[in-house]
């Protein structure tokens, strides 16, 4: 019975473009371009070099594409997980906007089912997807977590909150009408049954960077309420938008938005390592002040294994 209803769940989730906006083809010299299939104009292909369309593959078999799209004057790079009802070609001027107004790099990609990515929609495969763009950022474009922003919308949430549990030294995070769970937002509940999905509300205490929350009052979809809900919980949560009046879909249309949204940026960019590692030590309760760092013997809070230097707890593959 909880299988069904999980099943049911995830059938409930996706809601992938059909047919997609896009196509991928090959060129004579082997770059991968993306051509749109909603109308004559095909998507911007630039031969500087300033995005690349990529086909990885995940450990569970599938296929998936992203965009990656550079900006000379970057300093962190943002990991865009869309929402359930949109594909890359629908979102392509919008990451051209994040990109030069943010100034960031900016990869977003398809998850399986969706646009021509392979396999079918699933929040396991969501989660094996955002895993091999994560890889694809640190093997190919020699990019680390430290310098990454995951940004995730409305279901892009679980798989965000999934990868940034796992990564320590992110830069930050962003949710944007983000969800408590799958099924409270289907049902409502204020409580986790076994075969729920995308359980964010678990996952978002083990997130050690900032978090900005952006949720609008007026959402029909997902009640601002689950915003609201994750912004209390987080171990680090930076000054949320809520944005009066703004619906699901929408909240990119209000100056609000991208006010906010740069404030954040050049703030974690202006982090500097010393602001960083206070934060951490925060997080793993380690000693403070000039005598911090000194040798003395220690135990790993996560592993329990004594150390003879605090700071190297933090760089441990075990926490």
């Amino acid at each position: 019975m909880g299988c069904f209803i999980s099943q049911l769940a995830s059938n409930f989730a996706f809601f992938p473009p059909s047919p997609p906006t896009y196509q991928v083809k090959k060129r004579d010299d082997g770059k991968l371009i993306a051509v749109s299939t909603t109308s004559s104009l095909p998507i911007p292909y630039s031969d500087d070099g300033s995005l690349d369309v990529l086909s990885l593959k995940t450990k569970r078999g599938n296929n998936i594409v992203a965009f990656y799209f550079k900006n000379p004057f970057a300093r962190l790079t943002l990991l865009y997980s869309h929402g359930n009802a949109a594909d890359l070609g629908q979102l392509y001027d919008l990451f051209l906007q994040l990109k030069a107004n943010l100034r960031v790099n900016l990869i977003g990609y398809d998850y399986s089912g969706y646009g021509a990515s392979s396999g079918k929609p699933s929040e396991h495969n969501t989660y094996a997807d955002i895993e091999a763009v994560y890889e694809c950022l640190e093997t190919q474009y020699g990019i680390s977590q430290e310098d990454i922003i995951l940004y995730g919308q409305s279901v892009g949430s679980g798989p965000t909150l999934h990868l940034a549990a796992r990564l320590p030294r992110l830069r930050g995070v962003v949710l944007h009408s983000a969800i408590l769970s799958g099924l409270r937002v289907l049902c409502h509940v204020k409580f986790t049954l076994c075969f729920d999905i995308y359980r964010n509300i678990n996952k978002i205490r083990k997130v050690k960077s900032p978090v900005l929350v952006i949720h609008g009052t007026e959402d029909d979809v997902v009640n601002w309420l689950h915003g609201d809900g994750l912004w209390k919980m987080a171990r680090d949560p930076y000054e949320p938008l809520w944005i009066k009046g703004g619906g699901h879909c929408n909240l990119e249309l209000y100056p609000d938005y991208i006010h906010h949204l740069c404030k954040f940026v050049q703030e974690m960019e202006n982090m500097t390592t010393e602001i960083r590692l206070k934060k951490i030590r925060q997080t793993l309760r380690l000693p403070k002040g000039p005598n911090a760092t000194a040798a003395k013997s220690t135990k790993c809070c996560c592993c329990g294994i004594r150390l003879r230097c605090s700071c190297w707890c933090i760089r441990l593959p075990c926490c």
